[in-house]
């Protein structure tokens, strides 16, 4: 049987996004034929707003309305602590935490040499600019990059350019409580305090 153009081109949409296949493709694309036209174009709106109506933080690389973002610009929060994480999604976790009142750095992925990842594909020079600029003001730097191959070659390589060019600034890694191989943003509230709780200097 023929699938319509229509149904044909959104399934294959769907099937680029990360973690749906042709199935879950497929019932997306036919629910979305049983909703009122209007939740469609609302919904076609905020996909199109996505990127029209974001920026990346000039400071943090986080993505937001506002650049410096709401986070950088709240003088509420200790800018002398950096969490340097891999995702936007990854600030959202902690956030939910609500135990951590530093700053974030987002570096958009990790090194990763089998994809051609390295460390200039990722803001890691933005973090050593910053933190380079404002050493007298920085007293921590925690690591919370993923607890997988590529978080920690990312960690042991930030960790090296932190302590060669600001040897002042403390570097710690996030403490055990988050599994080796798991992603940040599927950690609990209670997985992520325990971790930051139990950082460790490296």
């Amino acid at each position: 049987m023929k699938i319509a153009r229509p149904i044909a081109a959104l399934i294959e949409s769907f099937q680029k996004l990360p973690g749906i296949g042709p199935k879950s493709a497929q019932r997306l694309t036919y629910y979305l034929l049983h909703v009122p036209q209007r939740e469609l174009d609302d919904f076609s709106e905020s996909i199109s707003r996505l990127k029209k109506d974001t920026v990346l933080c000039s400071v943090c690389k986080n993505v937001n309305e506002t650049d410096p973002c709401s986070i950088c610009s709240d003088n509420s929060r200790d800018h002398s602590v950096i969490m340097v994480v891999e995702e936007p999604l990854d600030v959202l976790a902690f956030e939910r935490m609500g135990r951590f009142k530093g700053v974030y750095h987002v570096l958009h992925g990790a090194i990763n040499p089998l994809e051609n990842i390295g460390p200039d594909e990722i803001y890691i020079q933005d973090l050593l600019n910053r933190v380079k600029d404002n050493k007298d003001d920085i007293k921590e730097a925690i690591i919370a990059t993923n607890p997988t191959m590529e978080g920690e070659a990312t960690s042991m390589f930030l960790m090296k350019q932190l302590k060669i060019n600001n040897s002042e600034v403390k570097i710690t890694r996030l403490g055990m409580g988050i599994p080796t191989g798991a992603d940040l943003e599927y950690a609990d509230e209670v997985t992520l305090a325990r971790a930051l709780e139990g950082r460790r200097e490296l």
